[in-house]
């Protein structure tokens, strides 16, 4: 079956063209610029009067490493502004094509939608790219966007911003680390670093000669890794936030969380629960590599505990500490012998 192609310009109309980032990741972006190709397998149709292009079966349109699929693609387009003298053939061109005179402004994507880069993935029932505002907008079930270091899926909808790097995710929204961490909100906003830095080496000292050799070289530079640049640096969540770890489960109001360090702050009606024992306070410090909580007082303000000593749990003067166990309690002192009495 022959697939129909077409090609469209796809030009950036706000904000600067950005380059493809450094260090192997690719996020999604579709605002930069230059040439997008549409292909499908119901074929393509040109509705002029409306200025807009609709892709049908199996529709997939790819740009600069960026590849959008969906059951149906509709590219709304308008007229770029002509430069000074030549209205005339901007206005012949016009009449030509889309992609003559005009410029892609919105991109829409509708049934089992996927959108892909090398590194990052995105689903839902239904996409919308904002050109203007170089901003996609899932809805539907499902939703989902994965990096090489984190997933993140929510419930209403899933926003993801290319220029300024950040993902907001609404509804039961939750990101699950690579290291089986999970946070979880109701709203929860994700920023990825702009550029990570190099992976350093394994020896950042020359290797020891054999003897009879010459000493070894200094140590090559780091190199990048690829899909640094898709990773998270901060993670914000507010309303109803859990975060869950292997042993226990901090719940709160709001909170920030740094992939980068694995420290997590919760704020607000904190409550840590590990087994049958439970800590209060209004904020909290996590750990999420070493398991490890603590509850940190406020000025005037007491924390409070329920702890069972059937629950092998210490629990040291404010704060919450996972993984320790309760020292054994001294042994009793013995009691004193009864007097001896004398006998007559």
């Amino acid at each position: 079956m022959r697939v129909p192609r077409l090609f469209l310009t796809l030009a950036a109309l706000a904000g600067p063209v950005i380059l493809p980032c450094p260090l192997g990741a690719q996020p999604i972006d579709l605002s930069g610029g230059g040439p997008v190709e549409i292909t499908s397998t119901d074929g393509i149709e040109w509705r002029q009067g409306e200025q807009v292009v609709v892709a049908r079966g199996r529709a997939r349109a790819t740009r600069d490493g960026v590849t959008v699929d969906a059951a149906r693609l509709i590219a709304r387009y308008r007229p770029r502004a002509p430069a000074p003298g030549t209205e005339a053939a901007a206005a012949a061109a016009q009449q030509e094509g889309p992609l003559s005179g005009g410029e892609i402004w919105r991109l829409e994507a509708e049934g089992d939608v996927r959108i892909s880069t090398a590194t990052d993935r995105a689903q839902g029932d239904r996409g919308v790219y904002d050109m203007d505002q170089a901003v996609m907008v899932l809805t539907g079930r499902d939703l989902k966007l994965s990096t090489p270091n984190d997933t993140i899926v929510a419930r209403d909808s899933l926003e993801y911003w290319s220029q300024r790097r950040m993902a907001v995710a609404r509804g039961a929204a939750r990101v699950n680390t690579s290291d089986n961490r999970q946070i979880a909100a109701d709203t929860l906003v994700g920023y990825f670093l702009e550029q990570a830095p190099a992976a350093q080496p394994v020896a950042s000292r020359p290797a020891p000669a054999a003897p009879g050799r010459a000493p070894a070289g200094p140590a090559a530079p780091g190199r990048a890794v690829p899909g640094e640049g898709s990773k998270l640096d901060r993670v914000e969540v507010f309303g109803n936030v859990e975060i869950r770890t292997e042993t226990e489960v901090v719940r709160g109001d709001r909170g920030v969380y740094s992939p980068v360090s694995g420290m997590a702050r919760v704020l607000g009606n904190v409550r840590i629960t590990r087994g049958q024992n439970q800590l209060q306070g209004q904020e909290a410090i996590v750990n999420l590599r070493t398991g490890i909580s603590r509850l940190v007082s406020a000025p005037g303000q007491r924390v409070q505990g329920l702890v069972l000593p059937s629950s092998g749990q210490e629990v040291a003067p404010g704060g919450a500490q996972s993984g320790a166990r309760p020292s054994p309690a001294p042994a009793p002192a013995p009691a004193p012998a009864p007097a001896q009495g004398r006998t007559r």
